[in-house]
């Protein structure tokens, strides 16, 4: 699928973009480890308003090593608003999920966004999608059902935030490959930032808390590994094709799950991780078939 019908540019450096997804993948769950950590003494608004100022740090010596001010010109400004706008709602539905979620639990249904994607092609790209697809999509989110066991006794509601997370996530990961042809990464990440920071800082009157020092330094590093991780995240979709990088992303699942088990000591059940691993394989799977339709030019499943 071509983004937003944007024509994709062939990869030119591949082995960076599978490098560049598979260190942000590893930096941005590690910062989600952090952030489940944080949400249990703060509110969601309060961690996207002190980590969006530490991502601050990063940023000014990228914005220096990429000469200056000029680097933040954009001949975009509606692309970035829309960017920056998913970019909230998501961090906010995501956060919020952590902290009532297992890590695992979390990580995993944020990787429906493939599922989504391809629900939404006939209508959002006017793109035909084949029984395959239409086979892994059903098996993708019969595997959310798992995770969240509806019927059981703890239906986990909290699985619908990450999953509507990963519903603008989705349309975020579109919208930076539609930007990336023109804007510079730093442009995307400057942008984006400013607009979680001026969007949380209005919650702040309402549910500030006094920080510890000890807490500061935590916001700290999450400012730091963020930023990290989004700009991997950004590079990834400038070295190379979506279809090619993007399985790596999925890396993230296991680096959940070790923090989750020496951190909070969850062991994930049967029903659990036969969820996940459908998710993760329908996943893969449709990022498969999409990259193989393109190389032949046309839809033929």
């Amino acid at each position: 699928m071509s983004e937003f019908g944007v024509n994709a540019r062939v990869s030119s450096a591949p082995e960076k973009a599978i490098i560049c997804m598979l260190s942000g993948a590893a930096v941005l769950t590690t910062n989600d480890a952090l952030l489940k950590w944080l949400s249990s003494d703060y509110h969601v608004g309060q961690i996207m308003f002190c980590r969006g100022i530490f991502i601050s740090i990063p940023l000014i010596v990228l914005i220096w090593q990429s000469g200056g001010l000029k680097s933040l010109r954009t001949v975009n400004p509606k692309g970035h608003v829309l960017r920056a706008a998913l970019v909230v709602v998501g961090t906010f539905l995501f956060v919020s999920g952590l902290a009532y979620l297992p890590l695992t639990d979390a990580i995993a249904i944020t990787f429906s966004g493939p599922l989504f994607i391809t629900t939404l092609a006939p209508t959002l790209l006017g793109e035909s999608v084949g029984w395959r697809r239409w086979s892994a999509v059903l098996a993708g989110f019969f595997g959310i059902l798992l995770i969240m066991r509806p019927g059981g006794d703890v239906m986990q509601w909290a699985a619908l935030f990450p999953l509507l997370a990963s519903l603008t996530g989705a349309f975020r990961d579109l919208l930076t490959r539609h930007l990336s042809s023109k804007e510079t990464t730093v442009a995307m990440l400057s942008y984006t930032t400013l607009g979680v920071i001026l969007a949380s800082s209005a919650t702040i009157p309402f549910i500030w808390k006094p920080v510890p020092m000890v807490d500061w330094g935590w916001f700290v590093l999450s400012g730091l590994l963020v930023g990290s991780a989004h700009f991997l995240m950004i590079e990834t979709f400038r070295y190379g094709e979506a279809t090619l990088v993007a399985p790596f992303k999925y890396s993230g699942v296991i680096w959940a799950g070790l923090f989750g088990y020496f951190i909070w000591g969850d062991i994930p059940d049967t029903a659990t991780i036969s969820g996940i691993s459908l998710v993760v394989v329908a996943g893969v799977y449709i990022l498969h078939r999409e990259r193989l339709d393109r190389s032949r030019g046309s839809e033929t499943l």
